[in-house]
């Protein structure tokens, strides 16, 4: 196959399971089910082709398409020649974005496989459920602004309309936090984005919105030293817009309400691809566009991030302590999880870089694996309140087993991804803020204690007599636990699989910071 088209395959194939769908009746819900999840190999297996003809030695795009788009005409010279702002179709991956476009293969298809579940109105989920696939392959493949923030709002839709639609009792009020928190968000990203295509002619460069071609313009030394004579502050501005934008989507403190809803409320595919894959859509965004185009603001900005962090930790750790509710549980352990990635941010060198871009793939596995198995569990017994289970290990002994296991991932057993992932973040945070890294590790030892605690009350202890006759573990719910327990292990044991693509990439992606922070 040709490669030079591979990323538009990726992003586009969920397309033809939208168009095989639209030609199946409503009635049919099986045959849907099937072609929704059969749906969902193909990008999945383009992804895996994507990992296999990575080359990790190179320090620069790969598998880039460019193709002249739109040219948009902005105003005439004294001549009457008119000038006009080029926009271009820019696909590329790096060591960054490749690993999270197979996250999002891998994801995606196993929660279609949970998706079996469903029961109504099949055919419109399984139509959305491919768009938002579309929506989330694009914003990991583009290197474009404007292609970017197309993807980034077409998430929105779908999502909004599948938690809103197939969701729990208050999905609707969940669905309106979620858009209004994600739009806010999405205002400020385009405000932000706009003001940094105007900078560009301002130096006399051509006019541009390739991400690449923006970082140059935008990290070289005369363009900094300029902007701090004109515009003292403007770009610290901007940095700030882009931190608060993508914040919300990661969430970071104290924007993380709406993400309690979703975690509550959707139904459980839509949580694993919201806590596994839309989440990090802000970590990426801000180490591709916060840090990679404003390097020096962002560290200057360190030190807020990395308290950032700490209190993102604690604050999720502390109050998923206090919860009774498993899911609840989970979603303020993802709060806790995401400062994680924000404590390796502001190390500000390439450990912790490594480590938050670990600690996005791992968390990605463990979350869609945990919320997989709250939603087992939910199927048999129609309740996720810790106080009112007990004793499951008796007759779902496989799916407690997995279960436990996805805990251990997460307090981060030595073995597995999450081990690896807050290793590396800490060591790095270690080596440029000691004193904030040791407030920080006192989030690991509370993780232990809250996941502990619920997990050993949902499996362990007295068993209701209603819960004794509970059917394990079927086939279809066995794959997608089996598949992503297999990809956690693999990180924890062999992290080379995911470092050798960051090691050259995080060479340049953040030039300054990392020829200041090491």
């Amino acid at each position: 196959m040709d490669n030079s088209m591979l990323l538009s395959l990726i992003t586009f194939s969920p397309l033809l399971a939208i168009l095989v769908l639209a030609f199946v009746p409503k009635r049919y819900g099986g045959i849907i089910k099937q072609i929704g999840i059969l749906g969902t190999l193909l990008p999945l297996v383009l992804s895996l082709m994507l990992f296999a003809n990575f080359d990790y030695q190179l320090d620069e795009m790969q598998f880039v398409e460019h193709v002249p788009w739109i040219e948009v005409p902005i105003g005439a010279g004294a001549g009457g020649e008119l000038f006009t702002f080029p926009i271009s179709y820019d696909m590329g991956v790096d060591g960054i974005s490749m690993p999270l476009i197979v996250l999002t293969a891998i994801v995606g298809t196993m929660a279609a496989v949970a998706s079996w579940q469903i029961k109504r109105r099949l055919k419109e989920y399984f139509l959305l459920f491919h768009l938002l696939l579309i929506g989330m392959f694009g914003v990991f493949a583009t290197q474009n602004l404007l292609l970017f923030f197309i993807f980034f709002e077409l998430t929105l839709i779908p999502a909004y309309f599948l938690i809103g639609i197939w969701g729990f009792s208050e999905r609707e009020r969940a669905a309106n936090k979620f858009l209004i928190y994600n739009g806010i968000g999405s205002a400020i990203m385009l405000l932000a984005f706009i003001a940094i295509i105007w900078l560009v002619p301002q130096v006399n460069a051509d006019p541009t919105m390739s991400m690449t071609e923006l970082r140059n313009v935008l990290t070289s030394p005369d363009f900094q030293a300029m902007m701090e004579q004109m515009k003292p502050g403007f770009l610290f501005g901007l940095f700030l817009a882009l931190f608060i934008a993508f914040g919300i989507k990661l969430p970071i403190f104290p924007f993380h309400t709406w993400m309690l809803k979703v975690h509550v409320q959707a139904p459980v595919p839509v949580v694993m691809i919201h806590s596994g894959i839309l989440l990090k859509m802000g970590a990426y965004g801000l180490i591709r566009l916060g840090i990679g185009l404003f390097p020096e603001q962002a560290y200057s900005f360190a030190a807020w991030m990395a308290v950032l962090g700490v209190v993102n930790i604690l604050y999720g750790a502390v109050l998923a302590f206090v919860q009774n509710d498993l899911k609840m549980v989970m979603a303020y352990s993802s709060i806790s999880h995401m400062g994680i990635v924000l404590l390796g941010f502001a190390a500000m060198n390439t450990i912790g870089f490594q480590g938050a871009i670990f600690q996005t793939i791992s968390h990605g596995f463990i979350s869609a694996l945990l919320f997989l198995m709250i939603g087992v569990i939910w199927e048999r017994v129609e309740t996720s309140q810790i106080d009112e289970l007990g004793g499951l290990a008796k007759s779902m002994p496989f799916a407690s087993g997995i279960l436990l296991t996805a805990a251990m991932a997460s307090l981060g057993l030595p073995g597995m991804s999450g081990f690896i992932s807050e290793f590396l973040a800490f060591l790095g945070l270690f080596g440029t803020m000691p004193v904030i890294g040791s407030i920080g590790v006192l989030g690991i030892i509370l993780t232990a204690v809250y996941l502990l605690r619920a997990v050993l009350r949902t499996t362990f202890g007295p068993m209701p007599d209603r819960f004794q006759r509970l059917a394990d573990a079927q086939p279809l719910e066995v794959l997608p636990m089996i598949v992503l327990l297999g990809f956690i292990i693999l990180l924890g044991i062999y992290p080379a699989v995911l470092s050798d693509p960051l090691q050259e990439t995080l060479k340049t992606i953040v030039p300054i910071v990392t020829g200041i922070g090491g």
